[in-house]
């Protein structure tokens, strides 16, 4: 998994509560387990004004500049609830976007999203609205950072809001260690486990 510790780029406003997994990426357009080729079929019920010709929807943020080259999203409460495909995290990843800032998000898609490196930002609305006034105003130029090991979001000079993030998920983040890369982190502490269980217990281990 590749680490995450700060990111800048442009973020597209898509305000709107209650974005379910289904909304991110329809059922239909899952077509395998593969984490690959899902970007085509992100938002596909809002992004197409038709399925089967894949015709744009210009009305779509993600349809217009700059935001098709958006890396990071501005959005409403419970963001990603709904089922807890992963599909939905790995199709977002897949067309670019390495952090979400949202003032809450489905459980199960926020720790979908540590363990995809990507970054879910939890920040009141209130703020959310600031940053999406400042980005709105130049969109391709005013773009947000995301400091990882500072937990801060920085908007300009003027613009800087801490978020809070515990801090297990932060170093996972930071060091880019999924489930099994936090696991393996403590292969010495299993082996040794290992080597004193065979001592005290060997016949445990008869075959």
């Amino acid at each position: 998994m590749e680490p995450f510790e700060q990111h800048t780029g442009i973020a597209a406003p898509l305000i709107q509560i209650n974005i379910d997994t289904d909304a991110i990426i329809p059922s239909r357009e899952i077509k395998s387990v593969s984490k690959k080729g899902l970007e085509d079929g992100l938002f596909a019920e809002w992004r197409y004004l038709s399925l089967k010709t894949r015709k744009e929807n210009p009305e779509f943020i993600l349809n217009q500049e700059p935001y098709r080259r958006a890396s990071l999203i501005l959005t409403g409460e419970n963001f990603g609830c709904g089922s807890s495909r992963e599909h939905a995290v790995w199709a977002l990843y897949q067309w670019g976007i390495r952090a979400i800032v949202a003032p809450s998000f489905g459980s199960i898609f926020y720790n979908n999203c540590i363990q995809n490196g990507m970054l879910p930002v939890l920040l009141k609305k209130e703020k959310i609205r600031e940053l999406q006034i400042f980005v709105q105003l130049n969109p391709a130029v005013n773009q947000l950072t995301v400091d990882l090991k500072d937990a801060t979001i920085i908007a300009g000079s003027d613009i800087r809001y801490s978020f809070e993030i515990e801090p297990s998920n932060q170093e996972n983040l930071l060091q880019g260690l999924d489930a099994i890369g936090s696991t393996l982190k403590m292969m010495p502490s299993i082996e040794a486990f290992e080597e004193n269980d065979h001592q005290t217990r060997p016949w445990v281990y008869f075959k």
